[in-house]
C-alpha cells in the first residue's frame, strides 16, 4: 500500500510538471500547432521526471554504467508509448470535444492516470528487472 501511494505522488508531480510545461510552452509559442507542440514538451518533461522518480524511489532500481542507464530508459520510454496513446487520446479528444484549455488539461489529467496505472505494471514487469537475474520487480 506504501508503494502505491509513493507512486500516485510521483504520478502527481510528473503530472504537474507535464501540465506546466505544457502551459509555458503556450506561452512561449502560440502559432500554428502550438497545442501540438506543447503536449509534446509536456510529454517528455513528464517522462523524464517520472523515470528518475521510478528508478530511484520506487524500484530502487541501480543502473551498472551511462550504457545500461540509457538502455533502461529506452525501454522505459518504449513501454510508455501504449500509455501515451491513452494519455494524447484523452486530452485530444476532450480537446476535441469541448474546445476548452481546462477541459484539455482535464482530459491530459484523467489520461496521465490511467496511462501512469498501466506504465506500473509493464515497468516492474519488463523494465526494471535486475540484468544478472530473471527475478521481476517486486514492487
Amino acid at each position: 500500500m506504501k508503494i502505491a501511494l509513493i507512486y500516485t505522488i510521483f504520478a502527481a508531480i510528473a503530472t504537474a510538471a507535464n501540465i506546466l510545461s505544457q502551459e509555458i510552452s503556450l506561452r512561449l509559442y502560440d502559432a500554428a500547432f502550438s497545442i501540438t507542440l506543447s503536449i509534446l514538451v509536456g510529454t517528455a518533461v513528464g517522462l523524464v521526471v517520472k523515470y528518475g522518480l521510478d528508478k530511484k524511489y520506487i524500484f530502487q532500481y541501480q543502473t551498472q554504467s551511462l550504457a545500461h542507464d540509457s538502455r533502461t530508459f529506452t525501454l522505459y520510454t518504449l513501454m510508455g508509448v501504449v500509455t501515451t496513446v491513452i494519455f494524447w487520446g484523452m486530452e485530444f479528444g476532450f480537446d476535441a470535444l469541448f474546445g476548452s484549455k481546462e477541459m484539455r488539461y482535464l482530459g491530459g489529467v484523467i489520461g496521465l492516470a490511467i496511462g501512469y496505472y498501466v506504465k506500473y505494471q509493464l515497468d516492474k514487469r519488463f523494465v526494471f528487472v535486475s540484468p544478472n537475474s530473471t527475478q521481476r520487480a517486486s514492487a
